[in-house]
């Protein structure tokens, strides 16, 4: 497991929305959207259901979230996240996850879910393997691969 660097924490904190990837049965990828956080060095997802994406993770744990990063390379080019990894499934906390995430995503002082007694849901944990991309999150690069 890739510990997370402080500067994509940092980044994940700013509330960017993730397109995470997983594999159907077929191999296919499934691509869908999230809110994400951080703990104990794994990244978080939370849904009050089951999902296509919970689905393929129970059958295939290879996960992929990509995020557009604010600025542009010195050669013109967008910054972008991806972070690779192991997910896995745990039923029960999502409502608790929501309402954390809703205060970066929506707003500071918002209800979410928007609904009584919300179903307990689902919580995802994906432990980065690799982090790949440009952008300031970076780390600088050693002389000894310049």
């Amino acid at each position: 497991m890739a510990r997370l660097s402080q500067r994509v924490i940092d980044f994940l904190a700013t509330g960017p929305l993730a397109h995470v990837v997983t594999l159907d049965a077929s191999g296919a990828p499934q691509v869908s959207m999230a809110w994400v956080g951080v703990e104990d060095d794994e990244v978080i997802i939370a849904t009050l259901h089951d999902q296509p994406k919970l689905r393929n993770i129970r059958r295939d744990p290879r996960i992929a979230i990509s995020f557009q990063v604010p600025g542009r390379s010195d050669y013109l080019l967008d910054h972008y996240l991806v972070l690779r990894g192991t997910a896995r499934v745990t039923a029960g906390g999502a409502p608790e996850w929501l309402q954390r995430l809703a205060n970066t995503y929506i707003g500071p002082g918002v209800v979410f879910p928007p609904m009584p007694n919300p179903p307990p849901g689902f919580v995802v944990r994906v432990a980065v393997e690799s982090m790949t991309g440009v952008g300031p999150w970076r780390e600088p690069e050693s002389p000894e691969t310049e």
